[in-house]
């Protein structure tokens, strides 16, 4: 059956079964976003077992030791949290609500790593007080460490974020160069205040060859640590795993090539011409790369048969011979198929100029990351009623609640071949990683979207929406 909605030129997404049973469902989505409210995020984690899966399965080929730490940041629900746990994993926390809410759940300190970009005073003294490991960024976060704790104490953990000093790497806000790392140690006059024992990196992008280079790095920096005393038990390469939220590599790459051709002015496939970050220096960072090829397990097999530039060794042979860990930090790839947002269509109009406008009960924050757009199509599922059948074909824009002219849920064109009316539900695909509350806003005073788990036809809050959520 064709969709009932479709970007001018399709992005189509790969969908899990669930999700298909539930946009198959009209009367299912209509009577969730009456109980709960429109935007509404709907998650179902079975698939992370998958993508643990996956990923642990490439590892095991070369018998490394490996652990997975879901991104706390990718997704705030205390469900993602207890599912990753009944997968063996760990959690990366960002901050003192999302550590104090994965100790409050029950996840073990061991378990858990605290990599936030800047640390409270409350957050360093609630990782102290538990033993969590703390991801070192900076100098100052070590004296603040100072000042926390003693030297009669138990030793804290913590890692040492790297900012690699390869010139084939670019600068990188987080962390310090091994020379800085070592030079700083050599001065402190209590080491043994900390237990150094592990090194941790951020990348930018999704390369596995940039990050062959860096954990090359990183256990060269771990040689120079033992050499002071320091037992480093782990390497943790953060996240940025690759995963793909559509199967056609023609879709993807025939909109850019279309896209670039559109004169400026068109809106034949973008607001107001829109180039999406595709264009100028910034282009990289605009970018989600919402098809790839080489996706989780693949991809980190390419990285562990990297070879170092002697030849001697590959990558998951360096960590053997070492004893160390390789960890990770994935935040979409874990949560690839575990979420999806509905929302109801608020009305149809023109613009003033004749563009036609799909008005949204939700804000443009809440189907966004920090990247340009969200990249899929979303799916139409008629309501019955009144509007069912007064309709005809539709060409238009997403529009939604705030009272800004650039308020598009998505900047891409949509066609709707039969129509579109109030009451009508949208569903956004794919959604469950960082889409749905990375930069979700409650401007105007409109309530954040609510977060329900999905049960078959059964539906419950997610914890993180109860009064005293995670306490």
């Amino acid at each position: 059956m064709p969709p009932l909605m479709h970007g001018t030129l399709p992005m189509t997404a790969r969908l899990e079964p669930w999700m298909e049973s539930l946009v198959q469902d009209p009367e299912l989505c209509k009577e969730l976003l009456s109980d709960y409210g429109s935007p509404l995020n709907v998650h179902d984690y079975s698939s992370m077992a998958r993508n643990v899966a996956e990923l642990r399965d490439a590892a095991a080929v070369h018998d490394i030791d490996f652990q997975i730490y879901l991104a706390r940041k990718a997704n705030k629900t205390l469900g993602a949290i207890d599912k990753a746990v009944a997968e063996g994993c760990g959690v990366d926390v960002a901050s003192f609500n999302e550590l104090d809410q994965c100790l409050r759940r029950g996840v073990s300190p061991e378990s858990l790593i605290v990599t936030a970009a800047v640390k409270s005073r409350a957050l360093l003294k609630l990782a102290v007080e538990n033993d969590v490991v703390l991801s070192l960024d900076n100098t100052d976060e070590v004296m603040d460490l100072l000042e926390l704790t003693t030297s009669d104490g138990t030793p804290v953990p913590v890692a040492l974020r790297l900012a690699s000093s390869n010139a084939a790497i670019a600068p990188t806000r987080f962390g310090l160069s091994a020379q800085q790392w070592l030079d700083f140690f050599a001065q402190i006059h209590s080491p043994e205040v900390f237990s150094i024992v592990g090194v941790h990196f951020h990348l930018n992008g999704y390369s596995g060859e940039q990050r062959a280079l860096v954990l090359q790095e990183s256990l060269e920096f771990a040689d120079a640590l033992a050499q002071l005393g320091h037992k480093v038990k782990f390497v943790d390469m953060g996240g940025g795993i690759p995963m793909s939220y559509l199967d056609d590599s023609q879709q993807w790459s025939g909109f850019w090539e279309a896209l670039a051709e559109v004169p400026e002015g068109d809106e034949s496939l973008t607001w107001k011409s829109d180039r999406l970050g595709a264009t100028g220096p910034q282009a990289s960072t605009a970018l989600y790369p919402y098809h790839q090829e080489l996706i989780r397990g693949p991809w980190l097999e390419k990285i562990l048969i990297a070879r170092g530039a002697d030849g001697s060794q590959t990558v998951g042979q360096m960590l053997n011979a070492r004893g160390i860990q390789l960890r990770c930090e994935p935040g979409r790839s874990l949560l690839d198929g575990c979420g999806l947002t509905l929302s109801e269509v608020a009305f149809t109009k023109e613009r003033n100029d004749g563009v036609s406008l799909v008005g949204l009960h939700m804000n443009r924050t809440q189907c966004r990351s920090t990247a340009a757009d969200f990249l899929v199509d979303p799916i139409l599922i008629k309501a019955s009623g009144r509007h069912a059948n007064d309709r005809s074909p539709y060409s238009g824009f997403l529009v939604g609640a705030y009272c800004i002219e650039e308020e598009l849920i998505l900047r891409r064109r949509f066609e709707f071949p039969q129509g579109v009316a109030k009451g009508d539900v949208v569903a956004f695909p794919n959604t469950g990683g960082y889409l749905m509350h990375i930069i979700e806003s409650a401007s105007h005073q409109l309530p954040l979207a609510k977060n329900v788990v999905l049960d078959g036809a059964n539906a419950s809050l997610d914890d993180i929406d109860q009064v005293g959520a995670g306490h």
